[in-house]
């Protein structure tokens, strides 16, 4: 995998995936950006909400559950010092569908986090990963 980050101008930059996929990123105004694109934070924290997203819908499917939505909430907390790494993520989990089997959501969530997500388990070097889930019958 590679990435190629290209600068905008400011404190803008895009990123280039290998697959061809474009990510803008800047800065904040109050440190001279234009709020053209996401922090790179924020980015770490979309990227941990997809991974696990991906890995909990891959087992849902696997499991037969008939899941008509998977929503996650991830709030966090940061180092006060440089840098400011996340010292503290929780993930809430809400899966909505018909007939879900807690047990299986509850595994799923699980093993998302303690070992398919790759995301999670590197941020879990700096930060304290909690999860949660609800289960919302449609």
């Amino acid at each position: 995998m590679s990435i190629s980050v290209k600068w905008q101008g400011g404190k803008a930059f895009e990123a280039t995936s290998s697959t061809g996929h474009k990510v803008m990123m800047d800065a904040s105004k109050e440190v001279g950006g234009e709020d053209k694109g996401s922090r790179p934070m924020e980015l770490l924290l979309m990227g941990l909400g997809g991974c696990s997203g991906i890995d909990v819908i891959l087992m849902l499917e696997k499991g037969k559950q008939d899941v008509k939505d998977c929503q996650m909430e991830i709030t966090s907390e940061r180092a006060d010092s440089v840098p400011a790494v996340y010292t503290k993520i929780h993930l809430h989990f809400k899966v909505f569908g018909s007939d879900l089997n807690q047990k299986k959501v509850a595994r799923a969530v699980e093993l998302s986090a303690e070992k398919y997500c790759s995301v999670s388990k590197m941020l879990e070097k700096t930060a304290e990963m909690t999860h949660t889930y609800e289960i919302v019958e449609v």
